[in-house]
């Protein structure tokens, strides 16, 4: 298995429309929006890739890591840097030659249907444009999903006052370094019921947005304290602005902690 971070930054990316004087020489400090891709052979042998949510930046993110199927998405929650790639993932539809399956909660559902009726209501288009062909799943909460070898299971989140997703990976079917994995991304705090699916973790990727406080971010000092207590093998964090100058940041972060980066292959 290999799991690509295709984007680490926050919701305007970094550097930010209007950020003109912001310079820097490290290609890691410059981040598109945050998103993930997992690649597997599944048990049958056959080549397998599930997305982390679809940004605007999907097609950029897609073209420079050579992603060029998508079997799934799974949504972590229905903000616009999360989700505004959709149209996108009809070139995944022509190099696979079939539909993917889209995994969300109800809310982020109904949004993607207002979005993009072009896709879900086909039949009222004026012409008969080409448009992504996508079959969706309803999913909530501790509902176990059975992908491709791999045991997926949402679990509850709060984004400030929103309820988001994460995902916890597992698989006893398919070999993999980096498994259990818990993608918790654009997260402000953990209810407690869903701790327990942060016990035993090889891979932690977590939220660590800046170091100044924020209503629905994790600060990283904040990051560093739940990645302390989870206690995963490795943690790496996603989500985060300008502030955070990767190199001097990365190298201040506690053993098994650091920043990931666009393209980092784990």
């Amino acid at each position: 298995m290999r799991f690509t971070f295709l984007g680490t930054g926050t919701s305007a990316g970094v550097p930010a429309i209007g950020m003109n004087d912001w310079s820097s020489d490290d290609p890691r400090d410059r981040r598109l929006r945050t998103s993930a891709v997992m690649r597997w052979t599944d048990p049958e042998g056959h080549e397998r890739a599930v997305l982390f949510d679809c940004g605007p930046d999907i097609r950029q993110q897609a073209l420079t890591n050579k992603l060029d199927r998508c079997d799934a998405i799974l949504f972590t929650h229905n903000h616009v840097d999360h989700t505004w790639g959709l149209d996108e993932v009809r070139r995944f539809n022509v190099t696979m030659q079939g539909p993917i399956d889209i995994y969300a909660e109800q809310n982020t559902l109904e949004h993607l249907y207002r979005v993009y009726a072009h896709i879900f209501e086909k039949h009222k288009n004026i012409n008969d444009s080409f448009v992504a062909s996508l079959i969706t799943h309803r999913i909530g909460p501790e509902r176990v999903l059975n992908l491709y070898g791999l045991n997926i299971t949402p679990f509850r989140l709060l984004h400030g006052r929103l309820p988001v997703l994460g995902y916890r990976i597992d698989s006893d079917r398919v070999k993999s370094d980096c498994l259990p994995l818990a993608y918790c991304t654009d997260v402000s705090a953990i209810p407690p019921e869903s701790w327990r699916y942060l016990t035993g973790l090889k891979t932690l990727v977590l939220d660590a947005l800046r170091h100044r406080k924020h209503p629905t971010h994790f600060t990283l000092g904040q990051a560093v304290s739940v990645a302390a207590e989870v206690e995963a093998e490795q943690t790496w964090f996603v989500h985060m602005n300008h502030e955070l100058r990767h190199a001097e940041t990365d190298a201040e972060l506690p053993e098994g902690m650091n920043l990931a980066f666009d393209g980092l292959t784990i």
